[in-house]
């Protein structure tokens, strides 16, 4: 069995942002040479995701609308955490209902998606340097 790790790092320029990661996945897949296996991307960040869905824009808006429905940002008051002095309570539940990771089969060096799958890292409390590791595992 072969295994392959690559980190990518990000530094959005919003709050909450939606990056299009699949390419990057896709390639971190080629290099490792990994005909048949899995492939694992998870947000190195507790107020970020990475999650598969459609790649629409309207998908997109409708999610951040919905979460900031769920956990809004403001009042900051709402969220014991931000005693502590963070202001992020709100990222900490975002991340929690679009979840740390994604499992996604290789088959024939290829990401075995479903139609409309990519992958996306989400971000929550950005405008900082953050990171996702993607890890290969298979022969």
């Amino acid at each position: 069995m072969k295994s392959h790790r690559k980190e990518i790092w990000f530094n959005t320029k919003n709050r909450m942002e939606f990056v299009n990661i699949t390419s990057v996945v896709e390639e971190a897949v080629r290099e490792s040479g990994i005909k048949e296996g899995f492939c694992l991307v998870n947000a190195m960040h507790i107020t970020a995701s990475v999650f598969i869905n459609d790649n629409e824009g309207g998908l997109h808006q409708d999610y951040k609308r919905w979460l900031e429905e769920l956990a809004p940002h403001e009042p900051l008051s709402l969220y014991k955490h931000n005693l502590t002095g963070e202001d992020n309570g709100d990222a900490h539940l975002k991340r929690q209902i679009m979840g740390r990771e994604v499992t996604v089969a290789i088959t024939e060096g290829k990401l075995d998606f479903g139609p409309w799958e990519q992958i996306f890292y989400g971000e929550f409390d950005g405008r900082r340097k953050k990171r996702a590791l993607i890890k290969i595992i298979g022969e």
